[in-house]
């Protein structure tokens, strides 16, 4: 190990770094609680419109302390994108797998937490519209739509991976639990980690969709996404189950949030 990423792992091991990682994890399961929330309020019709993390900030700004709970999100959320660098930055020569997923952890948990700081600062986004935007764009030129669709194979890449790391189990390595809370937390991230890989993979489908049909309007995000099950066979049943999985997926990433304060222990 080079001594960039001795350094790296000594500011990852940090008691404050920890901490604020932690948060960051915590954040990261109620958004997703919130998600799976409102999807199954969409199958079911007792509420809930857009159920992505715009959907999830908004329901959070209208609670009575819905803007500071908003600001200390978003700097959490930025927190563990900037420590999930530096993981990735640690595991550079020692695992690149792992340090690409870190990498690639570190811009979700960004892109997450720029949308928090949006609706804290009093704003808001509309994600099915940015990405119609975006991809229209792209699609105007050749080699535009050539990147669209390789982002589209990629995102099914992390879909099916989710898929995979849910049913062989292999998210454990990422937590420190033993005991009988190990058995329920398997469960839990079995089931969390099948349901957002699902939810991920549909959304590479559909950017893929829209590059050979050269349609912006298919290039949906996760809201457009778990909407597409309610037109197949049996959809509201799937995007119950969907919904519920991404419950279970937050309540995962609480004990992510106990494992990194415990390895920096």
């Amino acid at each position: 190990m080079g001594k960039v990423e001795q350094k790296a792992a000594q500011i990852e091991n940090h008691p404050v770094a920890a901490g604020f990682a932690s948060v960051g994890h915590v954040v990261n399961g109620l958004v997703h609680i919130l998600i799976g929330a409102l999807a199954v309020g969409v199958a079911t019709g007792l509420g809930g419109e857009s159920a992505d993390k715009q959907g999830a900030m908004q329901a959070i700004r209208s609670t009575p302390v819905g803007g500071i709970v908003l600001w200390v999100a978003a700097i959490a959320l930025f927190a563990l994108a900037v420590y999930s660098v530096i993981s990735a930055i640690g595991l550079a020569r020692e695992d690149a797998k792992d340090a690409v997923k870190a990498a690639g952890q570190a811009i979700g948990f960004g892109a997450v937490g720029s949308v928090a700081l949006t609706y804290a600062l009093g704003g808001s986004s509309d994600g099915e519209q940015t990405n119609e935007s975006i991809s229209a764009q792209l699609m105007a030129t050749t080699w535009g739509a050539v990147l669209l669709f390789i982002i589209g194979a990629v995102v099914l890449a992390i879909g099916i991976g989710m898929i995979v790391s849910g049913v062989k189990k292999k998210f454990l390595k990422d937590v420190d639990i033993s005991g009988r809370f190990r058995t329920t937390f398997s469960r839990l991230g079995t089931v969390g980690y099948i349901a957002k890989g699902v939810a991920i993979g549909i959304m590479g489908v559909l950017f893929i969709v829209a590059v050979l049909t050269r349609n912006p309007e298919e290039a949906a995000g996760l809201d457009g996404a778990l909407k597409t099950l309610i037109g197949l066979p049996f959809g509201v049943f799937l995007l119950v189950l969907v919904g519920l999985g991404l419950i279970l997926y937050g309540i995962f990433c609480f004990a992510k949030a106990r494992t990194v304060v415990r390895r920096a222990d």
